[in-house]
């Protein structure tokens, strides 16, 4: 029976073992944190706890790395001075991949393979409470194999991969870290700027913070994420930040002049572009950003409606993972916001409180 090691049994971690428990492999867990693994081993989610990544790895075919990118680096170095088994495949699931990649290639010094990994999915939980075996599925998970590794250890890793029923596909890490760096990497800067410029504006006038809900609330809301990751993420894709940044400033300065000048159609062709571009996004695939699974719900504004909308989705078995009454609807139709996890779960509900004769809307 083959073994597979998961080192970090988080989100991530956690919902990779419970996709790979399907080949029938004895999943092996390691996290820095005690207490994850003890809660990972009974929810099911890992068959064996190890006391050390020494211990984790010492006879495992494939080996999952799942922690922060800074953590990973350090691992992967790690890993250079632990006893491995030959021709053992190793992986991680980091955001970035150059600089991964490069430390990982000292490894088949030793007989073994690095090839670095990103599943494109994600959630607004963590912890491995949050882990689901379908986290992955429909998600484009990327392989970045050195061109030294033989085709066949690639083959074997996207074979165990499809357990996860993501669509693998293989990158060079470069060409991974400059996509990745303009549809995730950056999008999170501008969102974090933009947030941050109109804290500071709101200290003179509260009425900033009081406004800054329905469309800006959506549009920042991966401001919202963990800050020392996002701090690793853009000090280990640096290059790749920097000449976005000036792509961006000549992008800004374009339409400042547009402005400037009261050229109309340059600044409606800026918006004719991007809303081109944006219309012709995949709708149902799953990207480096988290999709939002959200329905929006006009009810009347009497007692008990709120509670009578939460019932009849219980009673359907459709868990919400958020519920929020809007007060401003700039853009927005219906008064009441429902998340799920699960875009599965949303169109169930969709159906249902259509069916009981809710006026519901999804967002373009």
């Amino acid at each position: 029976m083959k073994k597979i090691a998961i080192i970090g049994v988080g989100l991530i971690g956690g919902s990779l073992a419970l996709s790979l428990k399907e080949t029938e492999a004895t999943i092996i867990g390691y996290d820095l944190h005690p207490e994850q693994l003890s809660l990972a081993q009974s929810l099911g989610v890992i068959d064996v706890v190890a006391s050390s990544m020494e211990e984790a790895v010492e006879e495992a075919d494939f080996i999952f790395l799942c922690t922060p990118v800074n953590e990973i680096h350090e691992m992967v170095r790690k890993l250079l001075e632990c006893p491995l088994k030959e021709g053992v495949i190793i992986s991680d699931t980091g955001s970035t991949k150059e600089m991964i990649s490069s430390i990982g290639a000292q490894l088949q010094e030793k007989g073994v393979y690095f090839i670095g990994g990103h599943p494109m999915a994600g959630s607004h939980k963590s912890g491995v409470t949050a882990a689901n075996h379908r986290l992955f599925e429909n998600a484009y998970y990327v392989l970045t194999p050195s061109d030294e590794t033989p085709e066949e250890i690639v083959n074997q890793l996207v074979e165990i991969l499809s357990y996860t029923k993501a669509q693998v596909i293989t990158m060079s890490p470069s060409g991974h870290d400059e996509v990745v760096g303009a549809i995730s990497h950056f999008p999170h800067v501008i969102a974090s700027g933009l947030v941050n410029l109109v804290a500071k504006y709101d200290q003179k006038n509260p009425w900033y913070q009081r406004l800054a809900a329905g469309g800006f609330r959506d549009i920042t809301r991966i401001a919202s994420s963990n800050p020392r990751m996002w701090r690793d993420v853009l000090l280990s894709n640096r290059e790749v930040l920097l000449q976005l940044m000036e792509d961006w400033n000549r992008l800004m300065e374009d339409i400042k002049e547009s402005i400037l000048e009261g050229d109309g159609l340059s600044i409606e062709s800026f918006f004719e572009e991007a809303k081109n571009f944006r219309n012709g996004l995949p709708e149902r695939k799953k990207g480096a950003l988290p999709p939002l699974y959200d329905l929006y719900v006009d009810i009347p504004d009497h007692p008990g409606i709120i509670g009578k909308v939460t019932t009849l989705l219980g009673h359907h078995e459709i868990s919400l993972t958020n519920i929020r009454i809007l007060e401003i609807r700039e853009d927005i139709m219906g008064v009441l916001r429902l998340t799920f996890r699960r875009e599965e779960d949303m169109e169930r509900a969709q159906q249902l409180l259509i069916s009981s004769g809710y006026q519901v809307h999804t967002r373009e």
